[in-house]
């Protein structure tokens, strides 16, 4: 059973920036996709960036592209999510996902993912 531990959430102003990380158990990390989700008060969880398993393909939302940045340390069984230029929208429990399947494609969608991180607090004030 794969289990995710995030890390690096905190109160920053606007402007800031933030580094998760997300550290998993276990053998297969490697060979599954990673992704990072968010979910704000009373709305639904939703993708934030993602990474391959194999050759570091990329995906992310429009509303972070240019300011966040997925990335992955296979020896360290960790991902990172760096987050610059924060704004007070990106407030949010930030979620780190395993794929269910090992050596797939990068997705995007919620359900693709079964491993789940319990979360970790980003709040940016303006």
């Amino acid at each position: 059973q794969v289990q995710l531990a995030e890390s690096g959430g905190g109160l920053v102003q606007a402007g800031g920036s933030l580094r998760l990380s997300c550290t998993a158990s276990g053998w297969t990390f490697r060979f599954r996709a990673v992704g990072w989700f968010r979910q704000a008060p009373g709305k639904e969880r939703e993708f934030v960036a993602g990474i391959g398993w194999s050759d570091g393909m990329t995906s992310y939302a429009d509303s972070v592209k240019g300011r966040f940045t997925i990335a992955r340390d296979n020896a360290k069984n960790t991902a990172y999510l760096q987050m610059d230029s924060l704004k007070p929208e990106d407030t949010a429990v930030y979620y780190c996902a395993l794929d269910g399947a090992m050596s797939g494609p990068l997705a995007t969608s919620v359900n693709a993912y079964s491993y789940w991180g319990q979360g970790t607090q980003v709040t940016v004030s303006s």
